[in-house]
């Protein structure tokens, strides 16, 4: 009698561990997921960061252009009034 009722407990432990190794084994899967998901935003903030560094850099050669036009101008401008004098 005391057997049979350690077997059935055992039987029912077993149960039980059954059930946590396919929980596990769910939560396994929805954190591959979620780390699919990450990657997938990594890469895109990647691109997005890429893109807007080019951009900057662009913007920085236009304003390094504009900046030297304005020092000419500057430049030709004042020439220009000593020279009138």
């Amino acid at each position: 009698m005391l057997e049979s009722g350690l077997e059935e407990r055992v039987a029912r432990l077993e149960g039980r561990v059954s059930g946590f190794d396919d929980r596990f084994s769910a939560i396994e899967r929805r954190f591959d997921s979620i780390d699919r998901r990450f990657d997938f935003l990594e890469a895109r903030i990647d691109r997005f960061r890429a893109e807007l560094n080019g951009r900057i850099d662009a913007l920085d050669q236009k304003m390094s252009r504009q900046f030297t036009w304005i020092v000419g101008i500057q430049v030709a401008v004042l020439l220009a009034v000593v020279a009138g004098r």
